[in-house]
This record gives structure tokens, sequence and C-alpha cells, in this order.
């Protein structure tokens, strides 16, 4: 009864690399999909307080939407390059390690379970055991917590940004060309800040957090900055500069 208590306790968690990797990837297509939804809603809310003129607002939030694709797509390829080259130079700096140096790298890796507690002698085994199976990873994974086959690809993780942002884009966009102008932004508020409450509990979810929270807080920052847009574009509409 108490194994299958501690079993169950433990089904969220990610002990498998696999799963944790697809966690993660699953988190941050949530946050690219909510920059979508806030980054595209704040335009296009900001262009309907100015004009009710359908072809303004749908060139505005078109343009938004594309640039922010490419403007994540971007970021997340010089982001992950850096990352991914920086894994790849110490995997072969640890690759040359064990061929020029194995005895020391052997000490050292026994070294390393030692300090986490097991003895001497356990520690010594492990290490033998481990480097006799797959040296290389057995060190990756100990002194730099790398997976050799974990590296993720730069160009996936663009396209995943890009993707995810645009059809985030897409329900600010549909909310405010669809209705009637007199119910574009009641309409487009109301949309979004519900799929924002979702996402910020999906995210939420994902990493383990109190999803009310979580909700709560997208869904503030999200009304503050429609708020902030709509006043400013009715401003620069009453004062005739648009």
């Amino acid at each position: 009864m108490a194994s299958t208590e501690r079993s169950a306790r433990h089904d969220r968690e990610p002990h498998d690399n696999d799963i944790a990797q697809r966690l993660n990837w699953l988190r941050a297509g949530v946050l690219g999909a909510n920059d979508g939804i806030v980054s595209v809603a704040a335009i296009v809310v900001g262009v309907a307080g100015a004009t009710t003129n359908t072809g303004a607002i749908l060139a505005a939030g078109a343009a938004g939407a594309l640039g922010g694709a490419v403007s994540m797509a971007l970021g997340e390829y010089v982001s992950v390059s850096s990352q991914s080259d920086s894994q790849k130079a110490l995997i072969e700096k640890e690759r040359r390690e064990l061929e020029e140096q194995p005895e020391e790298e052997l000490a050292e890796l026994a070294a390393i379970y030692e300090s986490k507690g097991l003895s001497s002698g356990t520690a010594w085994t492990v290490a033998k055991e481990l480097t006799a199976h797959n040296a290389l990873a057995a060190h990756l994974s100990a002194e730099l917590n790398i997976d050799e086959d974990g590296i993720v690809s730069a160009w996936h993780a663009a396209f995943a940004s890009a993707i995810a942002f645009t059809l985030g884009a897409l329900l600010p966009l549909l909310s405010i060309l669809l209705p009637p102008p007199a119910l574009r932004v009641p309409l487009t508020f109301v949309s979004v800040l519900v799929a924002l409450a979702l996402t910020g509990a999906l995210g939420a979810w994902i990493g383990g957090s109190s999803r009310t929270r979580a909700a709560v807080r997208v869904v503030v920052g999200g009304a503050l900055a429609l708020a902030a847009t709509f006043s400013l574009g009715s401003l620069l509409g009453s004062t005739g500069v648009i």
C-alpha cells in the first residue's frame, strides 16, 4: 500500500529525460502562444480605438503577427544556437579528456559520486561500471548534466516559436475582424482574457505551480496592456492625429 502511494505521488515527476524535454517544449509553446495573443491583441485594439476602418485594423494586426513571429523565431534561433554550440564544445572537450587521461577522468567521476554521499568503495564501483557501459555519457551526466542526444535543434526551436506565436495571434485577429464594429473591442477583450486565463493555467499546470495565481497574473497583465493601447488609440483618434 505504501509503495503504491509513493508511486502515485511521483507519477507527474518527469524522471525520464524525453518526458522532461517534451514538457519543456510544451511550456515554450504555451508561452509563445501567450505572447502572440497579447502582442497582436494590443495592436489591433489600439488601432480599433483610433479607427473603425477594417483594412487598417487588418493591416496592423497582420503586420504585428508576421513581425512578432519572425522576431520570436530569430530570438529562439540565436538563443538555442548559442546554447547548443556551448554544449557541443563541452562534449568535445570531455571526449578529448577521456581519450587523453582516462584514469584521471575515472577518479574524477568516482569523486563526484562520493561527494553525493556514496562510500568510496561504492563510488569507485559505480564509476567503473558506468565508464565500462558508456564513459562519455557518464561524465556528461555527472559533471555537466548534459545528454549527448538531447541537444535541441535551433531550427526546430525557431519554427516551433514562430508557429506558437502565429497560432496565438490568430485569436485576437479573428475576434477584432469578424464581429460588427460596435462589438469588436468588447468581444476581443473578453476572448483574449479568457484565452490568457487558459494559457496561464496550462503553463502553470505544466510547471507544477499554482494555476489560479498564474491565470490571474496573465489576465491582469493582458487587461492592462489592452486598456493602455485602446486608450492611446482612442486619444489619437479623438485628437485627429489619425
